[in-house]
């Protein structure tokens, strides 16, 4: 698993920049293709805004390479083992995953 962000795909890039710039909020309806966060069509972001709190973008966004933390690289896996599927809802906390939904088939 790559631990710095210049190792990973285009999309887990984009993916992984989307989340610090919610910083607060929610990622829905995310669909993945071969492992990999398709953005067309585009997922539904929703941001939360907390008063007299961090309300802005991680200031990571401004750098270009640095590793990635344990909760991303748990997402990043995950990414892989769904394949083809739909995240119905990923939770974003200080700009890193925090908790996602998904339909599980297996249990259907």
């Amino acid at each position: 698993m790559p631990a710095r962000i210049v190792d990973l795909s285009e999309g887990r890039r984009r993916l992984l920049r989307l989340m610090q710039e919610i910083h607060f909020g929610s990622i829905e309806e995310l669909e993945i293709r071969g492992g990999e966060p398709v953005f067309s069509p585009p997922p539904r972001v929703v941001r939360e805004i907390m008063f007299g709190g961090e309300n802005g973008r991680r200031p990571e966004t401004a750098i270009k390479d640095f590793a990635v933390k344990v909760q991303v690289a748990e997402l990043l896996d995950s990414l892989t083992r769904i394949g083809d599927g739909s995240i119905e809802r990923l939770e974003v906390k200080h700009g890193i995953p925090f908790r996602m939904k998904l339909e599980d088939l297996m249990c259907a």
